[in-house]
């Protein structure tokens, strides 16, 4: 079993948290990470750009002049993608940018990288995490003794909690996200890892 490191929401260091090696504890590569976050990425853009082509764009029906004797170049539209107003050659349209990522390189890259994060001693798990009513400066205080770096967090619950997301909702430097929906995205975003405790069994479950 690979053990993680506990603390309360004081700071306090308390005993390790046995946990599941096939989560915590697995090889970390890099390439399968870089494809799973690639994917994520590029399911992200809307692939709405669009560009009017030659046969796309108004006007340009007739001729604008006769073809000799204008001394000018023979046009066969005013609509050429040389003239102004002209249609465009080759411009961006909509396409979908979704890459093939499978359910189990998105388990794996979860997995290794919840790993790489425990090893580097970036990665806790947080006992009794519980906010009564939902206040900022109580959960950024609570971050200051947790994290003293302050950089950025990512915190995964167990399950929705109204009044946590409303603490953490104005820290910018703070995600929350939920056993169920957190992905490789959000853990390669953060610099620390935060668990609530009973979302490590969650997790367990999920990927093992």
């Amino acid at each position: 079993m690979v053990t993680l490191k506990t603390v309360n929401m004081e700071g306090v260091v308390l005993d390790a948290l046995e946990a599941n090696p096939a989560v915590f504890d697995t090889v970390t590569s890099e390439t399968l990470i870089h494809d799973v976050v690639l994917g994520f990425l590029a399911a992200m853009r809307h692939g709405t750009h669009d560009t009017k082509e030659r046969a796309e764009v108004s006007g340009g029906g007739k001729k604008p002049f006769r073809q000799k004797g204008t001394g000018r170049a023979r046009r066969g539209s005013s609509r050429e993608p040389v003239l102004r107003g002209g249609g465009t050659v080759f411009g961006p349209t909509p396409r979908s940018y979704r890459q093939n990522v499978t359910v189990q390189m998105k388990r794996k890259a979860l997995c290794a990288l919840l790993s790489d994060r425990n090893r580097s001693e970036r990665l806790c798990v947080m006992e009794g995490l519980a906010v009564e009513q939902p206040r900022t400066k109580a959960v950024s205080g609570m971050l200051d003794k947790v994290v003293p770096e302050r950089r950025r967090t990512l915190l995964v619950m167990a399950g929705h909690d109204k009044n946590v997301l409303l603490s953490f909702r104005n820290l910018p430097d703070v995600e929350v996200r939920t056993a169920a929906d957190v992905n490789a995205l959000d853990v390669i975003r953060a610099s620390h890892v935060i668990l609530q405790k009973e979302a490590v069994q969650k997790l367990e479950e999920r990927l093992s």
